[in-house]
């Protein structure tokens, strides 16, 4: 049985690849005998942000049974590291983001998501990964898988950072303050990629500048002076308030930054009151901010805090009883792909997978990845961050037509394809490795 196996995994690597790297075939089998049922498990078994001990527990045990990878568990709480040191010369930083989504999956998958969890806010919630990083994990061991494989093709050090919290864009931020680069070697570069339903499987994008935008939660506490509905001059109706913030932060964007800047302030949610001829004595508004640089981040922020300080003071509330704004935990900036090594991977995409590979993807909303952390420009670590398509171009081009739609990302319905959206990311970021840390 030893040599059937052997004979034909020397089969498979003799096999020229029909396109894409010489490797391509060997990933191929490798999904067939392996990667899809590491994928199907994560998809049935997705975990809340911060919540993904059993997720970490297989990444940590499927890195351990690489040749050569050291594992440390539980950084930043549920984060994996593995390093996989090959003679000396750079390190590169790969990372995969694990965690799922509060969502009841109705992708029509035939294997969904059932599962149910406690979240950190106490609430137990339907979990589903709407957002593919079931992708990213198990690619990132088809990465490592051959990377072993392949060892003598590069030297240096990768860092392989399977990350919690992206959902809650806090993740990386709680590994990098649990000491990922103090703990571990500091990287050179750090690559990682995301797949997306809104482009076709077999297709990669890759462009230096902004990849993704900031984001910022931000709540607003009104206080108000509670009384009875039918006497209304008695008290102050935070709701009136808050209905006064809410129109005054549209201003924000039209008004305050340049035409050319973009930015989005958008409340999420507003609650106050318990019943109709109460007039409450607080409400609570929860925004999310963007922008794509920091100079209108800062502007929006301190906007925001303007003026709801301000409308409490149109509405004569005593200084000590101000609107109060609080930006949450859920916080990062702008993530930027460094122009040099952008052409460095973009370059060695191409000349794996041809130039028919690269896709030009349309930005046409702001979100945002904390990824950024990981290559902040104090840190000097200069990062690259690619897209990897997961939706069969028949099914978009049916969309377009007028046809069934395709879902969107952290929706009940999103699925993507994921026997090419794992193996195109597998290739792509093992062609990346190879090429950074080439002999």
């Amino acid at each position: 049985m030893r040599l059937l196996t052997a004979l034909l995994a020397t089969t498979l690597l003799a096999t020229p690849a029909l396109a894409g790297p010489d490797f391509a075939p060997a990933v191929e089998a490798d999904y067939a005998a392996h990667l899809e049922k590491l994928f199907v498990d994560f998809h049935k078994n997705p975990e809340l942000s911060f919540k993904e001990a059993r997720t970490a527990a297989i990444m940590a045990k499927e890195l351990r049974a690489v040749p050569g990878i050291v594992v440390t568990e539980k950084v930043g709480g549920t984060g994996v590291v593995g390093v996989m040191k090959n003679g000396d010369g750079p390190v590169l930083l790969v990372r995969a983001d694990m965690d799922g989504l509060p969502l009841k999956e109705d992708s029509g998958v035939a294997y969904p998501s059932t599962v149910t969890q406690v979240d950190i806010d106490g609430t137990t919630k339907p979990v589903m990964h709407a957002c593919g990083h079931d992708v990213h994990i198990t690619s990132m061991i088809g990465t490592a898988r051959q990377l072993a494989r392949l060892r003598d093709r590069w030297r240096g050090t990768v860092v392989f950072v399977v990350q919690p919290g992206e959902e809650r864009i806090d993740g990386a931020r709680r590994m990098l303050a649990d000491g990922l680069y103090t703990r571990f070697p500091k990287p050179d570069y750090a690559v990682a990629f995301h797949v997306t339903a809104d482009m076709p499987t077999g297709k990669l994008s890759l462009e230096p500048g902004i990849s993704s935008s900031s984001s910022d939660s931000v709540d607003i506490t009104i206080p108000g002076i509670g009384t009875h509905g039918a006497s209304p001059h008695q008290g102050k109706d935070p709701i009136v308030m808050g209905a006064q913030i809410v129109m005054a932060l549209q201003t924000l964007v039209s008004r305050e930054i340049a035409p050319l800047k973009p930015g989005v302030v958008t409340v999420g949610s507003f609650h106050s009151g318990f019943k109709h001829n109460i007039i409450s004595d607080k409400a609570e508004l929860q925004l999310t901010v963007r922008s794509d640089d920091e100079d209108t981040r800062k502007k929006l922020l301190d906007g925001i805090k303007r003026i709801a300080a301000n409308v409490g003071r149109m509405n004569g509330m005593p200084e000590d009883k101000l609107p109060t704004v609080k930006v949450g935990f859920e916080s990062t900036p702008v993530t930027l792909n460094d122009p040099a090594l952008t052409g460095r991977v973009r370059s060695a995409f191409t000349s794996a997978f041809g130039e028919d590979v690269m896709h030009v993807e349309e930005r046409t909303g702001m979100g945002a990845e904390d990824f950024a952390y990981f290559i902040q420009k104090d840190l000097g670590v200069p990062g690259a961050y690619f897209v990897v398509g997961g939706t069969p171009q028949a099914d978009l081009d049916a969309d377009k037509a007028g046809g069934k739609p395709v879902p969107a990302h952290h929706s009940p319905f999103f699925r993507i394809d994921p026997k090419p959206s794992v193996t195109l990311g597998t290739q792509a970021m093992t062609v990346a490795v190879l090429d950074l840390l080439k002999r």
